[in-house]
């Protein structure tokens, strides 16, 4: 055998013996432990009790509509705010209003939080509550006010409760001609939006 055959052959028995090195087993001890975890979130759930605040008709400018109503939280998680927004559509029954806004003469005097002492919505006229707070961003239903104090607290609506709210509305009467208004008929929508606290170390 020539030397380069020789060599050849040593170059591949080293090839081979590594590999048996590398691809081989070994024994060893070992053990497992194993854990088995779980993310379940939680739920935000509004309600608003009754679905229908107010349904009055034959109104006439000075009358005042007074209606109790309730938040509440049926969810897993305590609710940071409630904000509101305001919506509404006029019907004009003669067509004759020549740019007059029925929501502009019907005014929240009040929308009152019993549960937390405080008063989110004073003396606004729809139109104005449409201008002003129609994001659902503005106006929070559950802050606290301590009288005491005289300064505002953040409130909340905790999970499995419900606050107790009182409105009245007024057809304000201006003083002067309301004619145009005879018949016409307003569909108010109130859209409260629950929002969760902060995330927190758990």
């Amino acid at each position: 055998m020539t030397l380069k055959k020789k060599l050849g052959m040593g170059v591949m028995s080293a090839a081979l013996g590594l590999s048996l090195v590398g691809g081989g087993t070994f024994a060893y001890f070992n053990d497992t432990a194993e854990t088995n975890n779980t993310f379940a979130a939680g739920t935000l759930d509004l309600s608003v009790d009754p679905v229908e605040i107010v349904n009055v008709g034959n109104l006439k400018p000075g009358d005042t509509i007074f209606r109790p109503f309730e938040i509440r939280n049926d969810g897993s998680l305590d609710i940071d705010d409630v904000f509101l927004a305001t919506d509404y559509k006029v019907t004009d029954a003669k067509g004759d209003n020549a740019g007059a806004d029925f929501g502009e003469h019907i005014r929240v005097n009040f929308l009152y939080n019993a549960d937390k002492d405080s008063v989110p919505v004073f003396s606004k006229t729809l139109k104005e509550l449409k201008e002003e707070y129609s994001n659902g961003k503005d106006t929070n239903v559950v802050i606290f006010w301590d009288e005491f104090w005289d300064e505002l607290f953040n409130g909340y609506l905790a999970a499995g409760t419900q606050d107790n709210l009182y409105v009245e509305f007024e057809f304000v009467d201006n003083g002067q001609e309301q004619n145009v208004f005879q018949g016409d008929s307003l569909e108010l929508k109130w859209s409260f939006t629950a929002t969760q606290f902060e995330g927190e170390e758990r």
